[in-house]
């Protein structure tokens, strides 16, 4: 059975975070605490890893994983452009429980599934991730948990979904909030994208709400959805992609992101 370190424990945290740098290393998946919910990993520029992260999860090629970095420079390294109101929202919300879904950087070489030319990326507020991501690199994150099932808020509840698909499980006890992150779709305000207009769609509502955004943005943010009175919004993506970015970016969609558990 794959090893779980307690992490509060100072010498398990040194011998879980060495077992976990070397599963990475060997393109194995590792489970860790993030600021949100438990997230699964992998090397983000392995395709056999991220191969093995959506089959753990049961999931295809068509919902890539967002990948989690350990702070803006590395953002900038991933994505073709980073827009001014990005920026501020970066400034805003990071580290934090906001995923920003931007074009991929065209040069780098790695294959994180049907992403239609994007990536969406996070700064997870956990210092035990934070740690991880410093000496690794890039990790493609998905939630903890097999697809269909809800995220898991425990070590223990990663494993008991996720097995010996798993190299090492990292318990940093329960999830803060247990929500996952708020997803955007900030592709259209890309220099380039002069086929649609400038706009900030909300892919999935989680952690940093709607208000928050629109304080930061003001009127590049979407309109906030209609609701019937006692109706819950469940938020949904559109249509498939017509040319590249997605659900809506630099086309019509097509990240491939779910919206109720695309990352942690």
């Amino acid at each position: 059975m794959s090893p779980v370190f307690d992490c509060r424990d100072e010498a398990q945290l040194l011998a879980g975070m060495r077992q976990a740098r070397q599963a990475i290393g060997r393109g194995e998946l590792v489970v860790l605490p993030t600021d949100t919910v438990y997230g699964v990993a992998a090397d983000a520029f392995s395709a056999r890893a991220v191969q093995r992260l959506l089959e753990a999860k049961g999931r295809g090629r068509s919902s890539p994983p967002p990948v989690l970095v350990a702070g803006i420079a590395t953002l900038r390294a991933l994505v073709a452009e980073v827009p001014a109101p990005v920026e501020r929202l970066v400034e805003a919300f990071w580290p934090g429980g906001l995923t920003i879904v931007l074009p991929a950087q065209p040069s780098l070489s790695w294959d994180l599934g049907d992403t239609q030319g994007t990536v969406a990326v996070r700064m997870p507020a956990n210092n035990l991730a934070l740690e991880l991501l410093e000496e690794t690199g890039p990790l493609a994150v998905s939630s903890a948990n097999l697809t269909g099932k809800p995220a898991a808020i425990l070590a223990w509840d990663a494993q008991n979904m996720l097995g010996d698909s798993v190299a090492v499980y990292l318990d940093g006890g329960p999830s803060a909030t247990g929500i996952a992150s708020t997803i955007i779709d900030a592709t259209s305000l890309v220099s380039g994208s002069t086929d649609v207009e400038p706009v900030i769609r909300v892919l999935r509502e989680g952690a940093i709400d709607r208000a928050a955004l629109r304080e930061i943005v003001g009127d590049l943010l979407e309109p906030d959805p209609v609701r019937e009175p006692d109706d819950t919004f469940i938020p949904s993506l559109p249509d498939a992609p017509e040319t590249v970015g997605p659900d809506g970016g630099r086309g019509a969609g097509g990240s491939g992101l779910s919206p109720e558990q695309g990352s942690a």
